[in-house]
């Protein structure tokens, strides 16, 4: 009931800003590459928006390793740039040649400059129409899950096509993607092997459905691994952390084994001799965006992530809701990883 009342709350404070969307609004975002010190919580333009665009009213923000990224200069961007990648909220205006979306509409999308009270999106954007009685609660795990669940989707169809009895060695397997990959993974019948730094964090992740777990703060992953498989290696590997873990995990792989690096939470890997891919074994780095590109791909991915959260068959696990203005106290805990499951952003209304 409470959870019915703040959206309905929420729907009736837009409608009433509807007429009246205001100039300037709170974002997060940086000037500079560099340390937390460079994020700034501040006012800012409302964006305009052209004929294909509307814009969102933002209530919840997802938090992915990715903002780091930009902040760190890791990965390019214009200055000043909004960070945030994906949100939820509702529809508070539009072009006039906007088709697919009408005023009121509530919406999660991937889009960019989610960390901010309005985000305006392409009509043709990767955009979910929520129910509208949507309440709070649904805004708030469509604002956690959408890329992450969408990356894991891709990434076990077309990175590496996962299969039953595979052996899966996932880092950071307590985390937003990792307790994803945990269940889709169980889903498909194949084994597990969650790397985690701490014990809590395997216990979530075996709860999740990883079937075996490494705690790397304590035990050598290689060895692990060897002893689970029988010393044949894991089938495929989803890193996400990058430069730390990359000569573990290719000691990890199996002959034809599957190596698939998705993030840089310890840093970027180092340039590499392609003498190192021994066994044939095979590494890509695979992009969300690259896999959802067209319509049809975007439909169908979009499509089978709402039908796994809606029937239970995911659970989207929430460590914790901050709001925006302590962005950069939420991404400083993500990087010490001192969380676990997916972090979001209350927009303030």
């Amino acid at each position: 009931m409470l959870k019915s009342s703040i959206s309905a709350a929420f729907t009736r404070r837009t409608a009433m800003a509807t007429a009246a969307i205001p100039k300037t609004q709170k974002v997060i975002l940086i000037n500079e590459t560099g340390s937390y010190d460079v994020l700034k919580y501040q006012d800012y333009p409302v964006p305009s928006i052209t004929d294909s665009e509307f814009l969102v009213k933002n209530r919840y923000s997802g938090i992915n390793f990715i903002e780091s990224y930009f902040r760190k200069g890791i990965y390019p961007s214009e200055k000043p740039s909004i960070l945030g990648r994906e949100g939820s909220g509702i529809v508070v205006a539009k072009g006039k040649s906007v088709k697919n979306f009408e005023l009121g509409d509530k919406v999660a999308y991937a889009s960019g400059a989610a960390f901010a009270q309005y985000t305006k999106v392409d009509d043709n954007g990767k955009v979910v129409k929520l129910p509208k009685d949507a309440d709070d609660e649904t805004l708030k795990l469509y604002a956690a899950g959408l890329l992450q669940a969408l990356t894991a989707l891709t990434f076990i169809d077309e990175a590496y096509n996962v299969k039953e009895g595979d052996f899966i060695l996932n880092y950071a397997a307590a985390g937003g993607v990792g307790l994803i990959l945990d269940q889709l993974l169980s889903k498909r019948g194949a084994h597990t092997i969650a790397v985690v730094s701490t014990e809590e964090k395997l216990e979530l992740a075996k709860k999740h459905g990883a079937e075996y777990g490494i705690v790397s703060t304590k035990e050598d992953i290689v060895a692990k691994v060897k002893e689970i498989t029988n010393n044949e290696g894991v089938d495929a590997a989803f890193d996400s952390v990058g430069k730390d873990t990359f000569e573990t995990t290719i000691a990890s792989l199996k002959r034809k084994g599957t190596f698939v690096s998705y993030g840089n939470a310890s840093g970027p890997v180092s340039p590499f001799s392609l003498k190192k891919l021994t066994g044939n074994i095979k590494i890509l780095r695979p992009s969300l965006f690259f896999y959802i590109s067209t319509d049809e791909e975007w439909q169908h991915y979009s499509k089978e992530f709402v039908s796994l959260l809606n029937s239970g068959e995911i659970k989207i696990n929430i460590g914790h809701v901050f709001p925006l203005s302590e962005y950069p106290k939420a991404t400083q805990l993500l990087e010490e990883r001192k969380t676990t499951g997916k972090l979001v952003l209350e927009v303030p209304q």
